[in-house]
């Protein structure tokens, strides 16, 4: 039986005062100084919330919300900033000194690496990094097909919207790619189709994180199942939920900014 979305919130809001209470001790007493900042950089749809719990299998890093799409922009305090007040607009100014200080709050300070992937944050990065030090960013796109059937299943939105929507998160990402910073971008379909040289990538970029299970059923949104699974690509299922009509406006969109998937080498769809 599903819970009202209300009561649901609620029981969110009593974990989340339990879980800050608990901090409170544990980071006062045993919580280490010079942290490590991983930021996940990755639209919506675009299987962020995997890499998250794959990463978070990790004995050396806490994640800021274990909950729900387990992004930091979710938790109380911050969500009317972030969340709600227009979180896709980039002219928007977060105060960033007060969202960290929040976050903390919430990350198991006893672990090295304190992790983010509010999917906003691709359009924020120069701020971030004013305020963050020792931080490391890993980028993940997808196939902007898949993106974009995600969208509109989820959404309730037209393909001429997820289609422009897929492209800005492309724009954002190609700046982000090319902005000289620590990162490493990677791909949902490299991360399905061949995660142990991922899971070694990422282990090379970031050392201290140490030993990721892969191998576990992680329980991911998909239009599949609510349930867990083992990693599997889903871009080919996705895509043919498309319409004839939708990929014919989707590829109106597309074709006019061919060069931007053929950047992140991704083709158009017939």
């Amino acid at each position: 039986m599903k819970l009202h979305t209300s009561y649901r919130w609620y029981l969110y809001l009593v974990y989340y005062k339990f879980l800050k209470f608990t901090r409170f001790f544990t980071n006062s007493i045993l919580g280490k100084k010079n942290h490590k900042f991983l930021f996940i950089l990755s639209p919506p749809y675009c299987g962020s919330t995997l890499l998250n719990q794959i990463l978070s299998t990790s004995d050396n890093l806490s994640c800021n919300n274990h909950l729900g799409v387990r992004e930091g922009q979710l938790l109380p305090e911050v969500k009317g900033i972030m969340f709600e007040n227009k979180g896709w607009h980039s002219e928007v100014n977060y105060p960033w000194e007060k969202i960290k200080n929040v976050w903390m709050k919430y990350w198991d300070q006893r672990k090295l690496i304190l992790m983010d992937k509010t999917t906003t944050n691709i359009m924020r990065v120069t701020e971030i990094n004013k305020v963050f030090k020792n931080i490391s960013f890993l980028g993940m796109v997808r196939n902007p097909y898949a993106q974009a059937e995600g969208i509109i299943r989820r959404n309730n939105a037209t393909a001429e919207y997820a289609a422009q929507f897929v492209l800005k998160c492309l724009k954002y990402q190609k700046k982000n790619k090319e902005f000289e910073m620590n990162s490493l971008f990677i791909t949902y379909e490299e991360l399905c189709d061949n995660k142990k040289n991922v899971v070694d990538k990422i282990k090379l970029f970031i050392p201290e994180i140490g030993d990721l299970d892969f191998d576990l059923e992680f329980s991911a949104h998909n239009f599949k199942t609510n349930g867990k699974m083992k990693i599997q690509n889903l871009n080919d299922e996705k895509i043919k939920q498309l319409s004839e009509n939708q990929l014919k406006l989707i590829n109106s969109y597309f074709i006019k900014d061919k060069e931007l998937l053929d950047y992140f080498g991704y083709s158009i769809i017939d």
